[in-house]
This record gives structure tokens, sequence and C-alpha cells, in this order.
């Protein structure tokens, strides 16, 4: 049984970490976060120690350390900016570390992240999760056996409505989550390279804080993509029947179906982790590029656009 820490236990996505944690097997010793709204982790591990400052959480996990009941695993569910942090921390206190998606905001902080691997002998792990889906790996193998230098024409699109509070917390302010095509996009830009294979084009024609669009170019797709978090966004049939949400992804026409099991995803990450066969830093190269230069590239006005974009102007 590996004993874990989580920080970021307040957070919507740490209840996905608690019920990896408990399903694999293993315990939550440890939970940080500033705000107190954790009463979630009753349900899984009532007899966690919980801290709201850091500094007290720090010293917890060393005292552990010292007693030799060290931390195997740091799960990190924190803002998109303290993820490098976070893991520098997990590392340094001679474990490995769990980190949600963006792993981080900027390329170059990758390879200092690998550095920090080397020096302390311990490894970062990153919820990839879209590249365990078995529509995905489908789709992929199909990619795979298709003849050489032919390329698919994909549509993405993904609508995730939010309220009024997204944009007055932190996942509003660009320089802490990095933009829309970070915060909800990073993880379908991981996914395209995974089946697609290289990167070779990358054009910007939307980007503010609450849509994204643009065209992808890999060695064997043409990706048209467009994510929102404005409800007006998603399609009129689909709100006359109450969803917020809404979730596609074409290749050649051939819609693919990935919604089911998508909720599952973090414990099939999980059980790939503790076999030693999780995705580490390097794997997130590619998305954390894509992700950047969407954020800083100039709009263009021409070129290949998403119906969705021609919709909502």
């Amino acid at each position: 049984m590996k004993s874990f820490a989580l920080i970021g236990a307040a957070g919507y996505i740490a209840p996905r970490h608690m019920v990896a944690i408990k399903a694999t097997g293993n315990r939550l010793v440890a939970a940080y976060d500033p705000f107190d709204s954790v009463g979630i982790i009753d349900s899984y591990f009532p007899d966690a120690d919980f801290f709201i400052e850091y500094e007290r959480f720090d010293r917890h996990v060393d005292k552990l350390r010292r007693q030799g009941r060290a931390i195997d695993y740091v799960s990190i569910c924190s803002p998109n900016y303290l993820h490098d942090s976070h893991m520098r921390f997990a590392l340094r206190a001679g474990a490995d570390a769990i980190c949600e998606k963006p792993l981080v905001l900027n390329p170059w902080n990758i390879d200092g992240l690998a550095e920090i691997e080397r020096d302390t002998g311990r490894r970062i792990n990153t919820i990839l999760q879209l590249r365990l889906h078995p529509a995905i790996i489908a789709l992929r193998e199909k990619v795979r056996a298709a003849p050489g230098g032919s390329k698919m024409d994909v549509d993405l699109t993904y609508i995730t409505s939010r309220g009024h509070w997204y944009l007055q917390s932190w996942k509003g302010d660009d320089r802490k989550a990095g933009g829309i095509a970070t915060n909800i996009g990073v993880h379908f830009y991981d996914m395209l390279h995974f089946v697609f294979g290289a990167l070779q084009e990358n054009i910007v024609h939307l980007h503010d804080h609450t849509r994204a669009s643009g065209y992808l170019e890999y060695e064997h797709a043409r990706v048209r993509w467009f994510l929102s978090v404005d409800v007006r966004d998603v399609p009129a049939e689909e709100r006359g029947k109450g969803k917020r949400t809404y979730r596609a992804i074409t290749a050649d026409d051939e819609n693919i179906e990935f919604s089911d099991g998508f909720t599952d995803l973090h414990t099939r990450s999980y059980e790939e982790i503790l076999a030693g066969r999780g995705f580490g830093v390097e794997e997130n190269r590619v998305a954390i590029e894509t992700v950047a230069h969407i954020r800083n590239a100039p709009v263009a006005t021409s070129g290949e656009t998403h119906p969705f974009l021609r919709k909502s102007q």
C-alpha cells in the first residue's frame, strides 16, 4: 500500500484523485488547501490529516519522512500556475508527483522539471487521460494503418459551460490559468498529437476569455478546433434539452464517440502510474508548446476556420 498526499483538495478535480487513490488500494494520509471546503475527504479518507497553511503541510510531510513514513506520491490539483512549484516540492520531499493538466504553462518549465528529476531521482507523472481512452486508442491504430502520407480532416468541438464565477476566479486570469486553450483544451491538444503525430502548423483564429478557435495541421490530420465556456455556443437543439456541455470529434465526417468512461480515466491513469507506465514530463512538451503558441500568437483573419466560429461571429 502506497501513501499519498494531496495538494488542492478543495478543487473540482480533487475527488477524482481521491477515488483513484482508494480504488487502487492506497491511502491518503495528508491533504492541503487554503480553502477548507473539503468535507468530501470524509467519503474516502476520513483519517487523513488536513492543512490550510502550506508551511504546516510542508512540515508535516517532512516529519513523516524523518520518521521513516515518507510519502510515496504527491497528487497535485492546485491552480495551473502553481503546478511547477508543487511538483518541485514533491520531488524534494522524496516523493513522486502526479500532476493534473496542464503540467506547466510554458515549454521552458519542462526543462527545469527534467533537471530536478535528475537531481532527486524522483519522477513526475501527469494525467493525460485521453491517451488511455479506448476510442482514442482505436483511432490512433486506424491512423497508423492508413496509407503513408494520408491526412484526415478533423473537427474538434468542446463547449463546457461555466457560470459568471469562472472569470472572477483564478481560471479567468490568463497569468494563472494560461487562457482557455490551456485550461480546458490542453489534454485535447495532447490527444491530437498522440493520434496524428508531429505538429506542423498552428494558426489561431480566435482567443479571448471565453472562446478560442484555430487550425492545426499534424503529420496525419488537418484539424479545425473550437473551445468555449459560453453556454450560448451549445447548439440550440442541445440547449433545448437542458444540456450545457457539447463535446464532438469527427474524423473524415465519422463521429468519434468518447463521452462514455471519461470520468473513470483518472483511476486508469493511477493504475498505469503505479505500474511504472505513467506519462512523464517529456510527453507533455508538444501540448504545452501548442497552447503557449495559441496564447501568444497573433490572430489570423484567413484560413480554414471551424464552423462554430462562423456561427458565433
